[in-house]
């Protein structure tokens, strides 16, 4: 008798690219990857860094879904694609688009197709500073403090500061607007042929940690909290479930055009879509406890604990505390930075730019060989008290407690400072940053055991992994994995398509273990504690001269 095997694939859309992955649910052996980087974004279109405007365009993300399954598909052959069971994807978030009440976003219209209002809001546009101050400062008005579970301040980079600024912004889209659905609530929509915008399946994790919706108030805020904030919400609430779904369930089969586009049998589950950073976080096999960090341009950091050790816990200034947004028998706390390799980027295309724009030609292995080297170089200098010092918010403050009009610096600057020491200050704020929010934690009576890191950066920096440990002084565990994300989508998957009861189940089948553990070194954790001193003192002056001098009437 023939055994027949169960596959699953796991959909990662990041900010840059996206990626799928085709595992064997028994063991979680990779059969099949794909990657497709998105042909507009990379040419720079929809955004303005300057202006903290980032939109993408909701092509860019059919194609690249369409591309990596259907090459993961060529790549096994009809007969493996044929037991495909299930699919399920992540998203960066929030990442919000207005859409008709067909759940059409928007740009897919052509009298919509070049309007930047009419895309995905990623989730770094931070145009909606303004609304989400106005939410913060609204919610202090009503006796439900409606921003508990989501650490007591609303950020910019959220689904209702983004909603109002659009509707302001733009009176065609307001006028076109059915409602307002984030990119991990909308894929499986569309792969499941949904044509009616009310039946979206919202799930947990986004629309607890970032909609405001909870158990507590028995769904999303009333519409008076919206109406009484601005007119221009008034009603919008109620385009929005009271239900919300876990991962771990099911939105429905793969519609018959997709399947035929994707290759893959009509039977295949569609499980309910959830951030990158929560699925990320089942790939690596979190446990509870530990703070999950995936490191890519930003982090997002994932703790779980037992739901009935969070009873009357309220952690403030974090993304937020909903049950069952990771797993669904526990409370998924969610942080983390807004920048992290992203200011890496930032002073490697600082170094660049005589290259770029002075010379005839780039020189592509040149520009690949400036970090390893900073690297490299960064870790041979000594660190002392009054060796150069950074403050990591060149893209504001995510965590612990949401502000986007901050900005990064440098300090300790002299006729000495070349690029390997700059770039050691660099990196040292972002593990003095990492350290801020598991400080946090502990402060608000959440013990932290230990981390777990995941993506491409804790495995090509050696150098700032041990970094982290000896600022954070605790042990970092690395997972074997660089496609966290993807496999916990593909676990996701098998959960929903009931290959497994439990997504822990998953885990264990499917998970591919840790290959590398950094632990701090005694001898560098005294002066570490000691520069981390000076850096919360540098980002405390900082903080406050930015609040006086950028401090508008509205805040």
């Amino acid at each position: 008798m023939m055994i027949m095997n169960k596959y699953v694939i796991g959909v990662d859309f990041g900010t840059d690219s996206v990626r799928a992955v085709l595992l064997n649910s028994d063991n979680g052996t990779e059969l099949a990857s794909s990657i497709s980087y998105y042909p507009r974004w990379k040419k720079g279109l929809y955004t303005n860094p300057s202006a903290n405007l980032f939109r993408q365009h909701p092509l860019d993300y059919l194609e690249g879904l369409e591309q990596t399954v259907r090459h993961c598909v060529q790549q096994v052959g009809p007969e493996v694609a044929g037991q495909v069971v299930g699919l399920s994807v992540d998203t960066t978030g929030s990442t919000p688009v207005a859409v008709d009440a067909q759940g059409t976003p928007l740009a897919l219209l052509p009298e919509f197709a070049e309007n930047l209002n009419a895309m995905f809001v990623l989730w770094k546009d931070h145009t909606s500073i303004k609304e989400a101050a106005e939410i913060n400062k609204h919610a202090a008005k009503f006796n439900t403090n409606y921003l508990d579970y989501v650490g007591g301040i609303y950020s910019s980079e959220w689904y209702w500061a983004k909603l109002l600024h659009v509707l302001r912004a733009d009176t065609a889209v307001r006028e076109a607007v059915h409602t307002w659905v984030e990119h991990c609530d909308w894929i499986p929509f569309l792969l499941t042929g949904g044509n009616k915008a009310s039946d979206i399946r919202r799930g947990v994790c986004s629309a607890g940690h970032k909609s405001l919706w909870s158990e507590a108030f028995g769904g999303f805020p009333p519409n008076e909290f919206f109406a009484s904030l601005d007119p221009l919400l008034d009603g919008f609430v109620h385009t929005l479930p009271k239900e919300t779904y876990t991962a771990a369930q099911a939105a429905g089969t793969l519609s018959e055009a997709w399947a035929k586009k994707l290759g893959l049998p009509s039977s295949v589950v569609i499980g309910i879509g959830a951030f990158d950073c929560h699925m990320g976080a089942v790939g690596g096999q979190i446990e509870p406890y530990y703070l999950s960090k995936i490191i890519g341009t930003s982090t997002c950091d994932i703790l779980v604990a037992p739901r009935e050790e969070m009873k009357g816990k309220l952690v403030r200034g974090i993304c937020g505390q909903v049950n069952g947004s990771v797993i669904p028998d526990m409370v998924g706390l969610e942080a983390g930075q807004s920048a992290f390799g992203d200011v890496y980027a930032w002073f490697k295309n600082i170094l660049l730019w005589p290259i770029k724009n002075l010379s005839q030609a780039s020189d592509p292995a040149l520009e690949d060989a400036i970090l390893p080297e900073l690297n490299r170089l960064a870790a041979l200098i000594p660190i002392t008290a009054t060796t150069e010092l950074a403050v990591d918010w060149f893209n504001g403050r995510r965590t612990p407690d949401a502000n986007q009009l901050l900005k990064g610096a440098i300090t300790g600057l002299n006729l000495a400072s070349d690029p390997p020491r700059i770039f050691r200050a660099l990196a040292e704020a972002t593990a003095f940053g990492a350290k801020k929010i598991v400080d946090r934690f502990i402060d608000q009576d959440i013990p932290v055991k230990g981390l777990i890191v995941l993506g491409g950066i804790p495995r090509k920096s050696p150098f700032i992994m041990q970094l982290m440990a000896d600022v954070i002084n605790m042990p970092i565990r690395v997972h074997r994995s660089e496609q966290t994300c993807a496999m916990g989508a593909a676990m996701f998957a098998a959960t929903a398509a009931g290959v497994f009861d439990h997504v822990e189940e998953a885990m264990q089948h499917m998970g591919q273990g840790f290959d590398q553990e950094y632990t701090p070194n005694a001898e560098k954790v005294a002066i570490y504690a000691e520069r981390y001193e000076a850096y919360t003192a540098a980002g405390s002056f900082l903080e406050a001269q930015l609040e006086e001098k950028f401090n508008p009437s509205y805040l």
